[in-house]
């Protein structure tokens, strides 16, 4: 009997697997849990420092910042799910990321307070309020490099998602067709009807209207040049300075239709177009 013994490219699937895995993703979140309470108990005060001879393991700080992180993680998992839903699944930008850190740092703020007020009662202690806005302080500043920490990975391949690999559905007739924005050269409108030029020229037409489209896509991506036409970005193939300040845009797509063949912008767009390609 032989024994075959997994191929190079078999393990590498093995492991692409178990690292694409969710379960995979939360273990690596909760191993950096784990060490960030550490490191951050150990440089709390000196005697925990660890070539102190004093030294001691701080278990009952380790254990509160294990709990308090964990809180700070559910709130930070349920605005990111938020954020993820409603905007990050169209276009990823800094205001959008700073907003999402904000929001995040602002629930954690609502949270922390009473928490730290409640647990002065229970063990009989007195709040004051310069040692809570120091404590608020130092737990936002932890809670920013924590949750950079744990949700940069996670934001970073949503941002590629989106302007690479992201895909739209077209429903035309009895067909469903999925098609990835990379392979879209424009959305045009004609007698009423929504088509999606692909970039070999041919053509399907969509249920969609213009305005829908344009706030399905990313707009990183794709933007609308007139009250017709949504172009993607890629698919420019020159840009030519004309009369009044107008600009006319010549697409990569061969297209049998005038209104493509020959799009203008008017000089109010301009400047926005300009800012877009570039």
């Amino acid at each position: 009997m032989s024994i075959n013994k997994p191929t190079k490219n078999t393990l590498k699937t093995a492991w692409h697997t178990l690292t694409s895995n969710s379960a995979w993703r939360w273990f690596q979140k909760a191993f950096v849990l784990i060490i960030f309470s550490l490191a951050v108990n150990h440089l709390a005060t000196h005697d925990n420092f660890i070539d102190s001879e004093s030294y001691r393991f701080p278990i009952e700080g380790f254990l509160s910042t294990i709990v308090l992180f964990i809180l700070i993680g559910i709130i930070t998992n349920l605005n990111f799910k938020f954020y993820k839903k409603k905007y990050f699944s169209k276009k990823i930008e800094l205001a959008t990321i700073l907003w999402f850190m904000v929001s995040t740092l602002g629930y954690i703020t609502v949270m922390y307070i009473p928490v730290n007020i409640i647990l002065n009662i229970v063990v009989g202690g007195q709040t004051v309020f310069y040692y809570l806005l120091i404590g608020l302080l130092i737990t936002l500043l932890l809670s920013f490099i924590f949750i950079s920490i744990l949700y940069a990975p996670d934001i970073y391949s949503l941002y590629k998602l989106s302007i690479k690999d992201a895909e739209i559905t077209i429903e035309s007739g009895a067909k469903i067709t999925k098609l990835t924005y990379k392979n879209i050269a424009c959305f045009y409108s004609e007698n009423k009807i929504v088509y999606t030029v692909k970039n070999d020229g041919t053509t399907i037409n969509t249920g969609f209207t213009l305005n829908e489209l344009e706030e399905k896509v990313n707009d990183q991506m794709f933007f609308r040049v007139n009250r017709q036409i949504i172009i993607h970005k890629d698919a420019v193939d020159q840009i030519e300075k004309i009369e009044n300040g107008k600009l006319n845009i010549r697409l990569k797509a061969s297209i049998k239709n005038d209104a493509i063949t020959k799009i203008n912008i008017s000089r109010y767009k301009r400047k926005a177009f300009m800012s877009w390609i570039q």
